[in-house]
């Protein structure tokens, strides 16, 4: 369990540059023993560098690189494929993994204690750094997410990877999936997984290598790849990566406004930013191998991911049609361009309400993570407060579809819930409540009242305060369980930028995907639980679903979710003990 006391959340961001140039060295493959090639066993696997160097920035404000090499897995003749669970939070994560043979698909499970968590394979990649003298100074290995940045190898590859981006981060995960598309290739690099290390200025060889035991699992060949790395220094006040150019860029990103952004599947509560310094500014471009969700709910937007490595490879190889196309911005590319906004109904549905006999969503909520004890700081001084981060998500077998339908001088929209048959047609609708405008920096959209509701419990799980946050601004920030039927590994409004409408909308649609959460943390007065005149003791963190039942589900009796606290302290030094729940160990 954790103790934790801090005065403002704060997430951590991924610091450093990559420079990857043309060249793809490819490596050979394992010869296959008589056994293999009795069974299928998977694609051919391969590790390549992308470029024979790269060029890794130091900043003085922040010491260390990220050691993103341009290294990537790639798969031929079939896709590398895992689908990864646990049963309930006191089950251990399993790994199984698809293999495709002749047109059908049947599973192979991988050996228990493979995977401890929904990170990637750990471990996997070896990597080891000489200086000139040839003396080790870096020694390490890294895990390896499949769904990381990625990119087509070959013209005759699809053209788009079905599988997901990124692997979740939220710690009450319940199913992944992964994969690596045929043709193409996944970076190695383990982006917000990983540390940074300590190198001074100057030139180093890099060996990147596939641990034996999924070289032995997978097929893979012996043959590490090779990078010459060059380490600059540079400080955020020299031009393009200047304090200015950096806050610029985080503001940029940011998807509430001044500075909301928060840790990976952590999203703050949509309440008054706070304009980022330059040592919180959004980090330089990466390979896009960290978290690709949680993009709208808090204090700093994760670093955007770089161009795709095969259009970084057009680009180094001076192919005059490697230009980014309209509508494209640095990680947005090569098929992942941002989506627009949802379009709701053209108008107000008219008739007879009614809920049909089809399928439903079925709204679940996670255990609160995140927690920790903070102030009102200078807005309200000598207060203590818990603040938390809260999920809800919806486990299908259908999408939660609100549309909102605003009429003129009405302060108000009317929402609607929607229902649709097996082949996608509308056949039914029912009014819902109503969605309000919040005007308040760092909101600025519509939010669909009543969604969820936050109530911290005493120990005989009585209420003892309620959160003043049941308005949202629903946006699929976390894959939660891409194994449940009917999940959409490629949601389309997975940040406020793409949801929930602006204060001229005559109308707004709000989705919450199969599969997907909306994570939101309260970590602002009125959102966070005023403790202050709270007696020290056991609490529980209430996360409840659809608290006025107005949305109609599949299921109504697993929409709450617990998590026990134990509070400490004195006045103004208040402590928060958060015990494991089952297996999950985080607060």
């Amino acid at each position: 369990m954790t103790t934790k006391r801090t005065t403002r959340l704060r997430r951590p961001l991924l610091a450093g540059t990559t420079a990857v140039a043309a060249m793809a060295v490819t490596a050979g493959f394992m010869a296959a023993t008589p056994d293999q090639a009795k069974a299928a066993t998977g694609p051919k696997l391969s590790l390549i560098a992308a470029t024979e160097s790269v060029t890794l920035t130091s900043w003085k404000e922040e010491p260390g690189v990220y050691l993103d090499l341009g290294t990537y897995l790639t798969a031929e003749g079939t896709p590398l494929e895992f689908k990864v669970n646990r049963k309930s939070y006191k089950d251990p994560v399993t790994i199984t993994q698809t293999v495709f043979n002749g047109g059908k698909a049947t599973s192979k499970t991988l050996p228990l204690g493979t995977v401890k968590d929904f990170s990637g394979l750990p471990g996997f990649a070896e990597i080891t750094i000489t200086d000139k003298a040839g003396k080790k100074v870096v020694t390490r290995t890294e895990s390896f997410c499949p769904n990381n940045a990625s990119g087509r190898v070959r013209p005759d590859a699809p053209s788009t990877s079905k599988y997901p981006e990124s692997c979740p981060t939220n710690p009450f995960t319940l199913g992944s999936v992964w994969g690596v598309e045929k043709g193409w290739a996944s970076n190695t690099y383990a982006g917000s997984y990983t540390e940074s290390v300590k190198l001074a200025a100057g030139t180093y060889t890099a060996k990147v290598g596939v641990a034996k035991k999924y070289r032995d699992l997978f097929g893979i060949a012996d043959k590490p790849a090779t990078v010459k790395v060059t380490v600059e220094e540079r400080s955020w006040e020299e031009g393009r990566g200047g304090a200015g150019a950096r806050s610029a860029a985080a503001g940029e990103h940011a998807g509430h406004g001044a500075g909301h952004q928060a840790a990976p599947s952590a999203h703050a509560g949509h309440g008054p930013g706070h304009a980022p310094t330059p040592a919180q500014a959004g980090a330089p471009e990466t390979s896009g191998a960290g978290v690709s969700y949680n993009v709208g709910h808090g204090p700093l937007k994760a670093a955007p991911p770089a161009l795709p490595w095969a259009l970084k490879k057009q680009q180094q190889a001076g192919r005059a049609d490697a230009q980014m196309q309209t509508g494209d911005t640095a990680g947005q590319t090569d098929g992942s361009r941002k989506a627009p906004a949802l379009k709701p109904m053209s108008q107000r549905p008219t008739g007879k309400a009614s809920v049909p006999d089809v399928p439903k969503p079925d709204l679940r909520s996670l255990p609160a993570y995140g927690i920790t004890i903070s102030d009102g700081g200078e807005d309200v001084p000598g207060k203590d407060y818990l603040a938390f981060s809260a999920n809800v998500w919806n486990a299908g077998p259908a999408q939660l579809v609100v549309d909102g339908f605003r009429s003129p001088g009405k302060a108000k929209m009317d929402a609607y819930q929607y229902f649709y048959d097996a082949q996608g047609k509308q056949v039914g609708y029912t009014p819902t409540g109503t969605m309000e405008w919040d005007p308040r920096p760092g909101h600025v959209h519509w939010h669909f009242t009543d969604f969820a509701s936050y109530r911290l419990l005493k120990a005989d799980q009585k209420e003892a305060v309620r959160s003043g946050k049941e308005a949202f601004c629903l946006a699929n920030t976390d894959a939660v369980d891409y194994t449940v039927k009917n999940a959409n590994w490629h949601p389309y409004n997975t940040d406020l930028a793409t949801a929930c409408g602006q204060e001229n909308s005559i109308s707004v649609r709000e989705v919450l995907d199969v599969g997907s959460g909306d994570t939101y943390s309260q970590d602002l007065p009125g959102q966070s639980f005023d403790i202050t005149d709270l007696p020290n003791g056991t609490y529980y963190i209430q996360v409840l679903a659809n608290p006025a039942k107005r949305l109609k589900e599949t299921n109504l009796d697993n929409n709450s979710a617990l998590r026990k606290i134990v509070l400490g302290g004195t006045p103004g030094k208040r402590t928060v003990t958060v015990p494991a729940h089952d297996l999950v160990n985080a607060n």
